[in-house]
Formats: structure tokens, C-alpha cells, sequence
């Protein structure tokens, strides 16, 4: 029997469910924010992600899924979104009619060759925005704001991370500081880091190695480096956020996994749960000031950020939320006759339409069985339609978390299943916010 490919995964079940949750959720914060959907393509020629990620990262150094094409090209599957989106935007001249800042969300799957672990697969996906076009310490901050309301729309609890990299005088200045300091132990360190060393030493503050974390831990730090410009710029965004209510804490060694960001970097860590090993970020970002122009586009600076959706889904898995109450089928139809199966199939289309989910037994099977295959369904009410209820012209609708029954009848069935489930969801909302207040 054939086991998926390491680093790969199955998504079915309640797990798919959760997925579609979260992405549409996600999905929604974007719209609300003025973002519309772009889509491109999983394959890409290589040398976009060699001009734009860099070859001084571990993604174009060792993760990339790379290989030549039956016409000899060097073609790589994407092991991230951002530089599609940016070549998009020039492949197509979206920059030619766009208003500015040109707003864009994804949403798709990524391919880096890595250790598996939990909440990391080798194909994972990526939801992310880009703002390209008009540069603004308010449009960091919308984009930090953005990411921020994904995860509060889907209750895990995040605290942002952020750092800069300043601007291009502060990181000259820091990467020489950064070389003078890691000469004295480079020889020492991994290989990674020796050629991090030649190419970008700040990527050696990147490191994951217990006795190069050591050295790392006595480097000098950015904000040593950064220009009076660049720490005004850095503090405005950060009060900007706490403006937004949002509390960023400032991390010296922030600098993120990509050569292309410059000035503001972030990251979105859970906050500490009990039960759940310390998983990373989920999330970040950052500000690029020359990535469009890189890839052949105009000389624009941009903003933008991602979520790993595999990494959201193993925090997500350790609070107590309401998936069995949230999910699932809205209602399950069960007839208790052969006789009434072909009016439950006409009911279910007629709910279906209205937009509720449904779907009902196909056979007048025991009331044990039919109730069975409700729960197992995860439906939230059961529809049952018996003698007594085709005499009476009415139908019995029972909450399966309450077991409350309500008689309803026919000819106001779609009206009245409509006001229970919007009572229903209401309850739901109730009893998160008495449990969790606005954590």
C-alpha cells in the first residue's frame, strides 16, 4: 500500500473542515481590508527566486524543489508566494492602470525540501497579502493589523514580534560590524554560517545551532546600527500598532528567513499554552524596498505578510474550541418511512438552496442508525419526519447538543430553520465570550 510522500499529508475529515474554516476567514479579514485574490502559478523559472529570496537563505541554498523541464529549463515549485505575486505584477502590467498601492491576497500551497515536524510539511500552505506601491508607515502597520485580525477571527492568541533592518546605511554599517564580530569564531561555526558569513552575515543571526546560538547571543545588536530615520520609523509603526490596540515587542534578532525584506520585519508568535511545545512563528513579514524592480517591475516599495496554515492548524488543535458545534452539517433530514424519502429529498434541495447545509438518509432506516449517522455528520439539528408528522403537516426538529425538540410546521419550514440556526450560532458566540471574555 502507498504511504504519501515524507513531509506530505492528507487533509480530510474534520481536519479539511478546519482548513476551509480558517482560509475563508482569512480570506474575509483580506477583503474587509481592500485586498483582492491573485493567483499564480505552483511552477516558476528559477532565477525569480534566486533575484528575489536570495541565495544567501536556506531556502534557495538547500529547501527549493528544483529541476530542468523536458525543454531543458531550470523550473522550481514555489517555496514561497511573494515573488510570484511580484511577477505577476509585471508579467501582466498590473502597474500600468492600478491605483496605488496595488493590494493583493493569496492563498495556495508552497514546497520547501525540510525536516518534517509538527506543524511543518514540506508541502504546506500560505496565506499572505502584498501592498505594493506607496510606501507608509501606516501601511506596515495595516498589514501587521491585518495578520492580527486573521488570528482573532480564529481565536489563537498572538503577540507581534517586530525589528528593522533599517535603511541602507544602517545595514552597511551593520554588516561590517556584524563580519568584524563573527571573525573571531567563524572558523567554528556550521558551514551554514560560513556561508552566510561571505554572502549576508545577517542571516547567521538566523542560525539554529545550540553552540552558534551562543555566539550569536554576543553580536551586536541592530539598533546599535540604525540611522535616526530608521528609529523613528520603527517607533512610528509601533505606535501606530498600539493605536490599533496592538501591543509589538521589539526583538533584536529578528531578521526573518529572506533577502529580499529591508526596514520593518515581523512575526506572530502564540502565546504560551499549556500542553503545547514552543512551535515558532505562524506568521510574518516585512517591508521590501527594491523586490518589484529586482524582477523587472518599477521601482516601488512594498509591504506584505504570510501564515503557514499547517503551523495555525497545530495551535489551533489545542484550544477548546467549539468544533463540533461549529462544523458540520447544518441539518440532517430522516425519513421514517420509505414513503416520505422522495419529500425529505424535496425539503433538502429547498434548504440547500437556501443556503444551509444539508443532507438527509436515503433509506427509512431505525431512528439508532439515522441518529448515528446525524452526529457522525456533525449536523446540528435532525429534521425527523414520521407518520405523526406527515398527519399533522408539521416536522420535528431536534438540537442535537441540547436534544430540545420543536415542532415546526410545513409551510413556514424554511423561515422558521433559518431563525433557529441563526439563534444557534448566536448561542455559540454567547457562551465563547461568557467563557472568554476578549483574551
Amino acid at each position: 500500500m502507498e504511504n504519501p510522500v515524507k513531509g506530505t499529508h492528507d487533509i480530510i475529515g474534520s481536519e479539511a473542515l478546519l482548513y476551509t474554516e480558517i482560509e475563508e476567514r482569512c480570506k474575509s479579514i483580506a477583503a474587509i481590508f481592500g485586498y483582492e485574490e491573485i493567483r499564480t502559478p505552483i511552477l516558476e523559472h528559477t532565477p525569480l527566486f534566486l533575484r528575489s529570496v536570495g541565495e544567501s537563505s536556506d531556502i534557495v541554498h538547500k529547501e527549493m524543489y528544483t529541476f530542468d523541464d523536458k525543454g531543458g529549463r531550470s523550473v522550481t515549485l514555489r517555496p514561497e508566494m511573494t515573488a510570484g505575486v511580484m511577477r505577476s505584477i509585471v508579467s501582466n502590467k498590473l502597474y500600468v492602470e492600478a491605483d496605488l498601492p496595488m493590494k493583493y491576497f493569496y492563498l495556495g500551497p508552497c514546497f520547501r525540501y525540510e525536516r518534517p515536524q509538527a506543524g511543518r510539511y514540506r508541502q504546506f500552505h500560505q496565506f499572505g497579502v502584498e501592498c505594493v506601491g506607496a510606501p507608509s508607515a501606516y501601511l506596515d502597520a495595516d498589514v501587521i493589523n491585518l495578520g492580527y485580525h486573521c488570528f482573532n477571527s480564529i481565536r489563537v492568541p498572538v503577540k507581534v514580534k517586530i525589528n528593522s533592518l533599517g535603511d541602507e546605511e544602517s545595514r552597511n554599517n551593520y554588516r561590517a560590524a556584524l563580519k568584524e564580530y563573527f571573525a573571531k569564531y567563524i572558523d567554528q561555526m556550521c558551514d551554514d554560517c560560513k556561508r552566510r558569513y561571505e554572502i549576508n552575515p545577517l542571516r547567521i543571526l538566523d542560525c539554529k545551532v545550540p553552540e552558534d546560538i551562543e555566539i550569536v547571543i554576543g553580536a551586536p545588536k541592530l539598533r546599535d546600527y540604525l540611522t535616526d530615520s530608521a528609529k523613528e520609523y520603527l517607533n512610528l509603526v509601533i505606535s501606530i500598532l498600539e493605536s490599533f490596540n496592538i501591543e509589538a515587542e521589539i526583538d533584536d534578532n529578528l531578521v526573518r528567513g529572506l533577502d529580499y525584506y529591508t526596514g520593518i520585519v515581523f512575526e506572530y508568535h502564540a502565546k504560551p499554552i499549556e500542553g503545547l511545545a514552543e512551535v515558532g512563528a505562524l506568521g510574518g513579514g516585512g517591508h521590501y524596498a527594491h523586490l518589484l524592480k529586482d524582477v523587472g517591475g518599477p521601482d516601488y516599495e512594498g509591504v506584505g505578510m504570510s501564515l503557514g496554515l499547517e503551523r495555525l492548524f497545530h495551535v489551533f488543535n489545542h484550544f477548546n474550541h467549539d468544533l463540533p458545534d461549529t462544523f458540520g452539517l447544518d441539518f440532517y433530514i430522516m425519513p421514517m418511512d420509505a414513503k416520505f424519502v422522495g419529500d425529505c429529498a424535496v425539503l433538502m434541495n429547498q434548504l440547500r438552496y437556501a443556503g444551509m447545509m444539508t443532507d438527509m438518509s436515503f433509506e427509512a432506516k431505525s431512528f439508532k442508525s439515522q441518529f448515528k449517522a446525524a452526529t457522525k455528520k456533525k449536523a446540528k439539528f435532525a429534521i425527523i419526519v414520521g407518520e405523526d408528522e406527515w398527519k399533522n403537516g408539521e416536522f420535528t426538529v431536534k438540537n442535537l447538543s441540547s436534544q430540545i425538540q420543536t415542532k415546526v410546521r410545513g409551510e413556514e419550514i424554511v423561515n422558521s430553520l433559518r431563525t433557529m440556526l441563526q439563534e444557534y450560532y448566536e448561542q455559540i458566540e454567547l457562551k465563547y465570550f461568557e467563557e472568554h471574555g476578549n483574551e
